[in-house]
């Protein structure tokens, strides 16, 4: 019996060690020499402190920020402790009426915009988490934040020009707007 249980106590450990500690351990080394700055969390600072992730949506409110997509994450939104979808079908009652929720606030946030509500402000993406938003919802908002901001819509517009990321790799997904980063470079204006 002991010839058997020795060498399976034997493998055992020796894959323990190799894929449990071993291999985790050269993965992360290489992926912090490799890339630093996405190893790390995609940290994004300002002024030495740290304002939250690249990668991370975070909640915006104020009518001077852009707002990113709805967070399905509980118990509070962008909890990246928790990132889910809300399992919810388009044909669920509670989906369609958290969406008729959150178009009519849009819509109150902003009763002069007669632009379409872009699908993705008012639905969560799979993760719960996403920090981006289509050009089109950027768009949308884009003549809230001016007013809001006292600034000409042209620089809004244009700010998010300047920060529409294209397609991963020139062909996969949709161009995008990463919410915190715009709305840090709007923190920056005075008006």
């Amino acid at each position: 019996m002991i010839t058997i249980i020795r060498p399976a106590l034997v493998f055992f450990v020796v894959l323990t060690i190799l894929t449990g500690i071993a291999y985790p351990l050269a993965v992360t080394g290489i992926a912090r020499i490799a890339f630093p700055w996405e190893a790390s969390g995609s940290l994004i600072t300002t002024d030495g402190q740290t304002v939250g992730s690249a990668l991370i949506g975070q909640s915006f409110g104020d009518p001077k920020h852009f707002w990113g997509r709805p967070s399905a994450t509980g118990p509070f939104p962008y909890n990246a402790a928790a990132s889910s979808g809300s399992n919810q079908g388009p044909l669920n009652p509670a989906l369609t009426d958290a969406v008729k929720g959150r178009i009519e606030a849009l819509k109150a946030a902003d009763p002069e915009n007669a632009l379409p509500v872009p699908v993705d402000l008012v639905t969560a993406s799979a993760s719960g988490l996403d920090p981006h938003i289509s050009v089109a919802a950027a768009q949308y908002q884009a003549a809230r934040v001016a007013r809001s901001r006292q600034v000409p819509l042209e620089q809004v517009n244009q700010l998010i020009d300047q920060h529409t990321e294209g397609r991963a790799l020139g062909f996969l997904g949709e161009p995008r707007v990463n919410v915190l980063n715009l709305n840090l470079v709007l923190d920056g204006l005075r008006g």
